[in-house]
């Protein structure tokens, strides 16, 4: 109750192929529950289907109903699953869907997070769009180099001793 840590769940966890109406009700169920923040995981296999307009649409009615309930949403793409367009391609769709953040990773692809990623999602989304590297960050000195990319957050399952201030968190 007096923490700073924000109640967060993954929605349409572990692939992203649950149908949008399926991954809305889970949100709705979740910001019921106490949800501060939301990380939809994309629908990639749309993404590479040609359905733009579908990935999109259902990025920006979860973006809609996160931000009616004061929450944020986290768009997980996937990065270690996409090429450089398609990576291009969905930080478009986040952008004009809403999305309060793009993520590189659930931790269940090939790899995680790399300087590369970041490098390429900092160049391509608007500065008002923050960035969560995540997956596969195991040691300070990753963290800190994707930090240094343009993350504004990382998500690690290992202890990195990284110390924030309360002004800008970063773990």
């Amino acid at each position: 109750e007096d923490s700073r840590a924000a109640v967060c769940t993954v929605i349409g966890f572990p692939l992203g192929y649950s149908t949008s109406l399926v991954k809305f009700r889970e949100a709705e169920v979740a910001l019921a529950d106490g949800a501060l923040e939301l990380d939809l995981v994309m629908n990639i296999s749309a993404l590479k289907s040609g359905q733009a307009a579908r990935v999109q649409a259902e990025i920006q009615d979860l973006a809609d109903l996160a931000h009616v309930h004061d929450a944020l949403l986290k768009v997980i793409i996937e990065t270690a699953l996409l090429d450089a367009a398609e990576i291009e391609q969905a930080c478009g769709l986040c952008a004009a869907a809403g999305a309060d953040y793009v993520k590189t990773s659930t931790g269940f692809a090939s790899r995680g997070a790399s300087v590369a990623d970041i490098e390429l999602l900092r160049r391509v989304l608007p500065e008002t769009i923050r960035i969560k590297a995540a997956g596969g960050i195991r040691t300070r000195a990753a963290a800190e180099a994707l930090v240094a990319a343009g993350a504004d957050r990382i998500g690690s399952s290992n202890s990195l001793a990284l110390i924030a201030d309360d002004e800008n968190p970063t773990v």
